[in-house]
């Protein structure tokens, strides 16, 4: 079940939200946490009820392995039970996200025969996998003090953040479950979940999908592009990408505030970098940090000189592309990010300086250009969009404005667009800056109807999916 559709909006939340709190009035505050993991466990299983038994078993395994680390004094078993539960669910995401990629690259390089065993990708397995690993770290480093099985599988599976993140630590989540003042209805953080979810399913099927269009044509349909049309296929993915899963995030922090649980704010404002340093504290917020905290720091961090530092940073960023998805495409962007990182820091340390305006138009139109790769099917289409840009093909045709019209839908709307991002405030610091009143609820609820009768209901047979659902 995804955010955008009528089941979810109309049928499911407002059940859930209810039920869950008329449990919790009646003092059936076990029952309530019980039904939320019911509830959630139904939201997983509705894309495709075959994934179930493999999160059930992975959220098991992982318990098991936390609750005999809590119960060991012993720092080498202690190490061994962290090792051992790592290794497993590594081996899991890599046998079910990745076999097909290495039988591909083993079959290319012994030219070898070997057949593929094309298996469904599990629902999420990227993000519960590293939610758990989080969890099995943080347990090893003493920051676990205990944790029963419900709350553990409440905070797994807890469903506005299980499907694409964000990536939240025990200790962000579960205090809050256990608070008493949470079990109550809180209409503040009702009217506020609300707005942040109506605009994140604005964002998801009036800006992302139509820009989806436009991307999938380019990357997908058009054998070759012109110049004008290479930019706007990667401008329309750069969009797409970044409304698609900021307004995932906005409807999960929203659906999760409606239950009075804040989730960490994922974006702010990206494309309004000035350098790829920046970019990285803005995108994806959870999982940088994820990044930074289990695998940059472990590896040494910024604390064994400049080498070391740069090696640390290619590693991070080269597993971090692999995480995305198998196949070289990911790692040439994690690669990409890798080297812009590397050259930012000796930017720095050399005491160079841009003009802010330039350093910004730098940064956006380099995560413009990675983000090819990301999107690309595979070498081949990366390079037809890339070739489009670059060699200025059909641009003397062009530039006849009686031969192109420059103010075309697409266009028009990558500008408004631009404009828009670079304008206005994230949705986590324009909440702070909103007081509802009845006016505005009444807009709001205006545009809900709008959203939910013209766009969700209508598209009941079309395949819309958040792209980071994927991953």
């Amino acid at each position: 079940m995804l955010f955008d559709t009528y089941e979810f909006i109309l049928i499911f939340l407002p059940i859930t939200f209810f039920m869950y709190f008329y449990l919790n009035k009646k003092k059936m505050i076990l029952a309530g946490k019980i039904f939320i993991v019911f509830a959630s466990l139904f939201f997983y299983s509705w894309w495709n009820i075959i994934y179930l038994p493999i999160l059930l078993l992975s959220v098991l395994f992982n318990y098991f392995i936390s609750r005999k680390m809590l119960n060991i004094n012993n720092i080498k078993k202690k190490k061994f039970l962290l090792f051992f539960g790592l290794l497993c669910n590594l081996l899991l995401l890599m046998y079910f996200k990745y076999m097909d990629f290495f039988i591909d690259n083993i079959n290319f390089l012994f030219d070898s025969e070997l057949s593929k065993i094309n298996l469904l990708l599990p629902l999420a397995i990227s993000f519960f996998t590293f939610q758990q690993i989080a969890f099995l770290v943080d347990n090893y480093k003493g920051i676990i003090k205990d944790c029963t099985f419900l709350n553990y599988i409440l905070f797994v599976t807890f469903f506005p953040q299980l499907i694409a993140g964000p990536i939240v630590h025990h200790k962000e989540m579960m205090p809050q479950f256990i608070s008493k003042k949470n079990i109550i209805k809180n209409y503040k953080n009702i009217l506020n979940g609300l707005f942040i979810f109506f605009v994140g399913l604005f964002k998801k099927v009036i800006i992302a999908d139509t820009f989806a269009g436009w991307a999938n044509y380019g990357f997908d349909e058009s054998k070759t592009l012109s110049f004008f049309e290479g930019w706007g296929t990667s401008l329309s993915y750069t969009f797409q990408l970044y409304y698609d899963f900021s307004g995932y995030t906005d409807m999960a922090i929203g659906a999760a505030l409606l239950f009075n649980i804040k989730l960490p704010y994922n974006f702010n404002s990206p494309y309004k970098a000035i350098n790829i340093q920046d970019f990285w504290r803005r995108w994806h917020i959870t999982l940088s940090r994820f990044l930074k905290d289990y695998i940059y720091i472990p590896l040494g961090g910024s604390y064994n000189g400049h080498f070391s530092t740069y090696t640390n940073l290619m590693i991070t960023f080269l597993l971090g592309g692999l995480w995305h998805g198998a196949g070289w495409t990911f790692i040439l962007w994690g690669l990409l990010h890798g080297v812009a990182l590397i050259i930012h820091r000796l930017w720095v340390q050399l005491g160079f300086k841009l003009w802010c305006v330039l350093s910004w138009f730098i940064t956006f139109n380099f995560v413009n250009i990675a983000w090819i790769f990301f999107r690309a099917n595979n070498l081949d289409d990366a390079q037809k969009v890339l070739y489009a840009m670059f060699t200025l093909k059909d641009l003397s045709y062009y530039i006849n404005l009686k031969n192109y019209n420059f103010y075309n839908e697409q266009l028009l709307y990558i500008i408004l667009v631009l404009i828009g991002t670079l304008i206005f405030k994230n949705s986590n610091n324009g909440i702070k800056m909103i007081r509802l009143n009845k006016f505005k609820l009444f807009l709001l609820s205006l545009l809900s109807f709008y959203l939910i009768y013209d766009y969700v209901i209508p598209r009941e047979n079309v395949k819309s999916i958040f792209i980071y659902v994927d991953f």
